[in-house]
Formats: structure tokens, sequence, C-alpha cells
């Protein structure tokens, strides 16, 4: 089995690199703000002193952080990933960045007779936890194919969609139904309980029809429970959001309903909010509104 290097083990990453570890894998990392999750360590996790050790040590180098600026110097900084890298080997960059810089990033890689695929998720926390990760993957076909067994012990549902950068914009494209989806089920779940219905009967009537959704499941829930610690911060979806408004300047194309809920997501953060779970939407629509989905506090009855 290849060894395998994973860069940031934060909220997503810990999960999936203790699943490559179940697997069988031999897994190295380096430490960046806060100590491995000692879970890891008791499976069997190396710690190295940095992305460039992680890198000489490995076949597959994985990194799994915030956003591009993370990326950037995760591979190309002072002892980052480049530095540790010899031909033939695959670097997987599994975090949600830039198109634009992704293909850059690549050609950076391949100039160092080496391969990259752009690997972005999709499922937050309980599809990290559950290995169940929707994965979009730009690259190469046998950089995939190399890489595959490896998702899958990741997640369920893996495509590759393109060319290097084609994942990040299919990811560019989730995050833009997953922000929608949730702005309508708040819309919904806020209309609802003003009109005097309660909410979690409303909310189990509706997972019966055409109106169900994994959002509405998962996050509505979270709107009624009042269980709004992430999960998938704010502050990451307003990036994610901004790579769209920005890429689709770029195109000439009008995302009307993504600015809105970007708007939405600023008046979160405004208030305090930009830690919160992104379910947390909601709670600029009911300031909006002047009333709440459920009362803080108040665990409401949970929808079968």
């Amino acid at each position: 089995m290849e060894k395998i290097g994973f860069i940031g083990l934060g909220i997503m990453g810990a999960p999936m690199a203790g699943h490559l570890l179940d697997a069988g894998y031999a897994v190295a990392s380096c430490l960046h703000r806060s100590p491995a999750p000692q879970e890891l360590l008791d499976k069997g996790l190396t710690i190295l002193d940095d992305a460039k050790a992680v890198a000489a040590a490995s076949d597959v180098i994985v990194t799994m952080v915030p956003d591009t600026p993370q990326v950037e110097a995760a591979l190309f900084g002072a002892k980052g990933v480049a530095e540790g890298l010899s031909a033939g080997k695959l670097v997987v960059d599994m975090s949600s960045i830039s198109p634009i810089e992704t293909k850059v990033f690549a050609e950076k890689i391949e100039a160092l007779d080496c391969h990259y695929l752009d690997a972005p998720v999709s499922g937050g926390e309980v599809g990290a936890k559950a290995a169940s990760l929707t994965i979009m993957v730009g690259g190469p076909q046998a950089a995939f194919d190399r890489a595959k067994p490896i998702f899958e012990t990741m997640g369920k549902n893996i495509t590759l969609v393109g060319g290097n950068g084609v994942g990040q914009t299919t990811k560019v494209a989730n995050q833009i139904v997953v922000a929608l989806t949730i702005e309508a089920v708040g819309e919904a779940l806020v209309f609802a309980s003003k009109a005097g219905a309660d909410p979690a009967k409303v909310r189990q009537a509706l997972m019966g029809g055409l109106a169900a959704s994994r959002i509405l499941e998962v996050h509505g829930e979270r709107m009624i429970k009042r269980t709004f610690d992430p999960g998938f911060r704010i502050e990451l979806h307003q990036k994610d959001l901004n790579l769209a408004l920005q890429g689709a300047k770029a195109l000439g194309v009008s995302l009307p309903n993504t600015a809105t809920a970007q708007e939405l997501f600023n008046a979160c953060a405004a208030n305090g909010g930009a830690a919160w779970d992104h379910s947390a939407m909601v709670k600029a629509l009911e300031l909006l509104a002047n009333h709440p989905v459920a009362e803080e506090g108040k665990a409401a009855e949970q929808a079968a």
C-alpha cells in the first residue's frame, strides 16, 4: 500500500485521515496550530517536522486546509510539500479553493515530474466521520485511477469530472446549491413557525414530498433544535460563495440568489456568527421576520 501524507487535521481532515489509518495505510502528518488528535496517534499516525518531511516520506500527499492561501503555503512555502517531492509522487488537494489557482498549482507540481488532482469534498463533518463524502475530482485519468482506492476509504460518490480545476469548479457549483437550499429551508421554517405551525411537524411532513432533501433533513433539524456548532462554518461557506461570485463576474454570468445567500451569511458574520454552522443562516432570516423558528435553549420535537 502506498504511504500517505496528510496535511490538515481539522474538523474534516482528522476523521478522513482516521479512515485511511483504519484501512491499513501508513499515514504521516505535521502539526500547525494544534496537537494531533490522540485517537489518530493511537491508530499509528506519524508526526514529522514539516510538510517537506511529510512529502519526502510519502507516495501520495493529501492537503485538506481552509482556503487557497493555505494550500499555496503548504505546497510551495518554506519547507513545503514541493521541496520534499521526487518524480512520480501524487499530490491530492481535497480543500475547497480557487479553480484558477488550482490550475496554476497543478502546473507547478507537474513541472516537478509529479501528478496533481483537485478533489474537493461535500458532506461536511457528518460525511467525513461516516466515510460517505462526495468527492469531485479534476485531473488525469491515470492519477485518478491511482488515487481511487484512497478516495474509497473516505467517500461514496467519487467522480472524475474533468481536468485540473474542474473538480474545484464542481465544488463551487455544489456550494451554490447547498447555500440556496439552506436559505429555502430557512425561509420555509420561519414562515411556518410564524404562521403558528409546529416547525418540527412541518419538516416531518415535507420530508415525505418533493421538497425532501438532505439539507431539509439535517439542517432543518439544526434550525429547529438550535444546534449551530459546526459542522461547516459560515466563514468557509462565505469563502466558497466568494469564489462563485468572482467566477461569475469573470464569466459574465449573473448569480442573483447566490449573492442574496452571501449577504445573509454576511449578516450572520456581522453578528458574531462567522464560526456558526452554515445552517445558522436561518438566524438572519429570523431577524428579518422578528421571529425565531424555535426558542433558543429549547430542543423542539425531533422529526422522525
